[in-house]
Parts: structure tokens; sequence; C-alpha cells
């Protein structure tokens, strides 16, 4: 999808920054802005707290980040993780990324977003990190979306799953051939015409073939129904809230996981057809564009999705992330607002993800 990108497949506990800076070409100030999400395992609430502790080597690549943060010498930082992160364990590792970046002269502001309220069809929580050098104290993005519609001055609604998905064809569990097909139908809502962006045919949507038992159960169930509606000689003995789950059309899909293809890890049934969510259908939720495929086998897909932030929700970070920088020049040297504030700065970007 980015095939001027130059990557990378190392383990950061054991390249250093000094080593990665000569491997790319790089010195120390030259990148603007470093994006990254350590584990979130040893935080998320889908892992039993028993199996959660401080000291989790997932946990301490955060450390890790840090110090990559403290040699590169960067303009800005956006770090990510759940939202249960920033207070987790006493907030040790928010006490600790504040500590260190500030001690390196960053400003740190932190603040914890919710995807549906930028767009994105889905519940999903999560906190985020941004420093900078500038000296600014970041804000929020403002929402372009609400749950609550009533009032004067209203924003849209939270986008449902229906009108993130409702334009692609049906399909069966057992039609598992990969290759581009046509939409069903004309896009019925922004955010499938957003979704488009011109595109023809559409690639990657191709469900997860259900073995006997798996198909039984989701096929024995409702749109909006779950586990605890299944018939008493297919339920199981435990499961994650959800687990067996369909989706309706009118709700607000839950936060998607590396699991998501797993009918028994969360609500991933289609609500019309017997079988998961495709994968396009879960990019659709997760609002990557129909344009951007994924390769690999269906789990390993899965995991792309399920650890990624939504394209949407971090367009909507950065955009108010530059116009705050933006403001705050304007503050300190009254330059003219017609003149290209960023012409300089960002026309000449480095980034790192």
């Amino acid at each position: 999808n980015f095939p001027n990108a130059k990557s990378i497949q190392a383990n950061l506990e054991i390249i250093s920054p000094e080593a990665l800076m000569q491997t790319v070409g790089i010195n120390q100030g030259e990148i603007d802005l470093l994006v990254g999400g350590p584990p979130c395992q040893g935080f998320s609430k889908n892992v039993p707290r028993k199996n959660r502790f401080l000291e989790d080597s997932k946990n301490k690549r955060i450390q890790v980040f840090l110090t990559y943060c403290e040699v590169l010498k960067l303009g800005f930082i956006i770090l990510e993780n759940v939202a249960e992160m920033k207070n987790g364990f006493d907030k040790a590792y928010t006490d600790e990324i504040l500590s260190r970046l500030e001690h390196a002269k960053y400003n740190v502001t932190y603040m914890v977003l919710n995807a549906a309220d930028y767009g994105v069809p889905q519940r999903r929580r999560r906190a985020f990190f941004i420093a900078n050098k500038e000296n600014v104290k970041f804000k929020p993005p403002i929402p372009t979306h609400s749950k609550n519609t009533t009032g004067l001055f209203t924003l849209p609604e939270y986008v449902n799953v229906w009108e993130a998905i409702g334009d692609l064809p049906n399909k069966k569990h057992t039609e598992n051939d990969d290759i581009s097909c046509e939409y069903a139908y004309e896009p019925f809502s922004d955010y499938q015409k957003l979704m488009r962006n011109g595109n023809k045919t559409v690639a990657n949507h191709v469900a997860r073939f259900l073995q006997p038992k798996q198909f039984e159960r989701i096929s024995s169930i409702k749109a909006g129904q779950g586990m605890k509606d299944l018939p008493e000689h297919l339920r199981t003995k435990g499961g994650y809230s959800g687990a067996y789950g369909r989706l309706t059309k009118e709700m607000v899909a839950p936060t998607i996981t590396r699991w998501v293809f797993h009918p028994g890890s969360g609500r991933w049934g289609h609500p019309v057809d017997e079988r998961l969510l495709t994968i396009r259908e879960i990019a659709r939720i997760q609002s990557f564009p129909d344009d951007f495929e994924f390769i690999g086998s269906y789990t390993q897909r899965a995991g792309q999705l399920g650890n990624a932030v939504p394209p949407l929700l971090a367009k909507k970070l950065v955009e108010s992330m530059l116009a705050q920088v933006g403001m705050s020049k304007v503050a300190s040297s009254s330059i003219n607002l017609s003149n290209s504030i960023f012409s300089s700065d960002v026309g000449k970007s480095n980034a790192m993800a």
C-alpha cells in the first residue's frame, strides 16, 4: 500500500536507536514525527486481570519506545495504547512517560479518544500521548459525530454498522475465494462514499470458513443475539462478552480486536448473512479505504486490522495537531493568516511509524 516506504522488521529491544539511524540514513533532530503503538495486551481488559502484571515484558516495550524518543530528538511524538493503559498499575507507565519525555524537554499531553466520535463506525476508546517541542499544549480534536442527537446544535449521529458495510455483496462462509468483486449496491451513506473513494470493485471481501459447530451456533441465532441465546446443546462453559454474537444493522460496532477471526471472542457475526465479518467488512469498520489491501492468512490480516489505529481517527487527530501548531505560531509571531503557515515545516516532513 505504500510502495515508496522503507520497511524494517526488527526487534527494537535489540537494535539500538543509533544503529537504526545509520540504517535509515538519518541524524538526530531530522525526524518530525514518530508514531508508535507498544503492545497493549498487558493493559487490555480483554486479558484476565490475573494475567496482567506491571513488569510484563510487553509493557516494558513502552520504555524502549521512550528511549528512541530521547535519542532521536523528535519534533513530535504520538504514542497510542488501550484506554486502560492510562490508569493501569496506579498510572505507573503514564507517570514514566510524562517524567521521561518532560525531562527530555518535550511538552506532553495525554487524552482518551473514542473513534465513534470522529466518524468511525466502532466504539473504540484509546489513550494517546502527544509530545512536541513547539511548546503546544494539545487539546483533543473536536468531535464530528455524537451519540446524542437531540438539541438545537447537534452533530451527525454515530455511523452504524449498515451505513458502513451495507453496500457490500452477500457472502456465504464457504465462499472464501479472495478475488475482487463489484459492489452490490450504489452507496447509500456518506461513509460508504468516503470508503469507496471512486473505486468500482473491492478486494478482500472474503469470509472465514466456519467449522460445523461454529456455523451451527452462528446460524441458530438472529441479529443482536449472542451466546445466552444459543440452544442449550450449543452453549459453551464461558467466553467473552458478546461471544458468538451477531451484529445488528443499527448498532455501532464494538471494538475490533485481533481475535475478530474467532466467533467465540466477540460479536463478529454478520447482521444478515450466517457468517463472520469478511476482511473487507472489518476494514470498513476500522475506516480503512477500499483501495487499501491486506495480505497473508485470514488470521494474519485480522491481526493487522485489530491492532491498527483507525485511519479516520488518526487523520482527525493529526489535522487537529497541525491546526493547533499553526495557531501557536500565529500567536507567537503574528504572521499573516493568508500565508502558508506550514509550507516550510510540513512540506519537507519526515515521518516514521
